[in-house]
Order: C-alpha cells, then structure tokens, then sequence
C-alpha cells in the first residue's frame, strides 16, 4: 500500500481550500492556490495542474446560474485574453522557477493592497477597457495562473447583479483557462507528470468546490475574505522574499 507523503498532504490541503474559495465565490481560487503550492511543487506544474481542474470547476459553478450570463458583456474580455495568453505562457515556459515565484508574490501583494486600500474604480465603461483587461487577465494567467484581478475588476464596475456577475465571470474563466491551456500544450508544458498530478489531487479540488457552491448561502462571506486576503498577503511576502 503506497504511503501518502506530508507533501501530497499539504497539496491536496491547498487544492481543497482553493477550491473551496472557487465554489463559494466563483473566482479566487488561483490566488490562493498559487499563494501555497510554490511551497511544495514547482509553480509551472502547479499552474498547469490548476488550469486543466480550473477549466472543469468553472462549467459546474457556471450551470445554475446560466441563464443570467450576457454575452456581449463578456466578447472583448474574451478578444483581449486570446491576444494576451501567448505573452503569458511565452513567460511560464522560459522564466526559471524562482523568478516565476517572485512575480506570483507580486501578483499577490498588488492584489492584496487593491482590496485593501478600496482602489477600485466605480466604472470602467467601453469595449477597450474589455478587451485591456481581458489581455491582462492573458498574461497573467497564462504566466502566472492569476487571470482573475483584471476580469474581476472590469465585471464588478460594469452595474451587473451579482448573478450576472457570477455567471460572466464563469462564462470568461472557461474560455480564459482553455485557451491559455491550448498554450501550455503548445508550448510543451502538458506532460505526464502534470496529468499524473491531476488525476492525484482531482478529489480534493472537487470537494473543495463542492463544499463551497453547498456554504454560499450559509458562512460569512466578509470575515471569511479578510481571512483569505490576509494568507495571501503573508504568502506573497514570503515568495517575494525567497523566490
């Protein structure tokens, strides 16, 4: 009988908490994944990994809540994620680990001190600031696994419900991560250790977002966020620190 090792342990602890964050919120689970796998994976295998469960976690959460999607509000944030996923898995595929690490803490510090210090904007109307945040949500998650800030903030200025919300940003997170998948198969980075290491952690990332969309009603989702935001803080200092 294989023995269950305290790495795999730890993972498969981050891919359910992450997961669990996805099914309660609809967004947040590469941020908080990619704030702690660097800890015990390689962060290329860890973004890999999470694309291909994020591309299968968005189609369940997007399902009950697909009749109040928009379309037309999701086309240019889908034009501008094409246009910039080859910049991102361009980065993914040529940066060494450590510097990969590094612009994950980034990632997360920046995002971090937006929810914080209340920096977002009330508005952002017209199809440029589209499809300008949907080639940042490209890069981003394409080199870091973090497409959701740019998305995020675009949708919550554009006076959607929160339903339409939840249902456009599943709708954009389900192109987004295929498309950037299609690059990492381009680009070499699907191998068998990736799929070996989907198929390891696929239960518990499905627990988590189980667990998450059966809570959405029920836990205190404003002292839950604080928690959260102040884990990615720290774990983005530390990979900023340690690389």
């Amino acid at each position: 009988m294989p023995v269950i090792s305290g790495r795999w342990l730890a993972a498969a602890a981050i891919f359910t908490f992450s997961h669990f964050v996805l099914g309660l919120a609809g967004f947040g689970n590469a941020l908080v994944a990619m704030g702690l796998l660097p800890f015990v994976m390689l962060p290329a295998t860890a973004i890999v990994v999470l694309t291909i469960y994020t591309v299968v976690m968005t189609l369940a959460i997007f399902y009950p809540v697909r009749h109040h999607v928009i379309v037309g509000g999701v086309v240019h944030l889908v034009i501008g994620t094409v246009l910039g996923t080859p910049v991102g898995v361009w980065i993914l595929a040529t940066f060494p680990a450590s510097t990969l690490n590094r612009l994950i803490g980034a990632v997360l510090v920046v995002v971090v001190l937006m929810e914080w210090t209340g920096v977002y904007p009330e508005r952002l109307r017209g199809r440029y600031w589209g499809l300008g945040a949907g080639f940042m949500a490209g890069v981003a998650g394409g080199a870091v696994g973090t497409p959701g800030p740019p998305a995020v903030l675009y949708v919550t200025t554009q006076g959607w419900s929160p339903k339409t919300i939840k249902a456009n940003l599943q709708a954009f997170f389900f192109v987004n991560q295929a498309v950037i998948l299609g690059g990492y198969w381009w680009a070499g980075l699907i191998d068998r250790e990736v799929w070996r290491l989907s198929a390891s952690f696929a239960v518990p990332a499905a627990v988590g977002t189980t667990v998450g969309i059966l809570l959405f009603n029920r836990i205190d989702q404003l002292r839950f966020r604080r928690i959260v935001f102040g884990l990615l803080m720290i774990s983005g200092v530390i990979l900023l620190v340690r690389g």
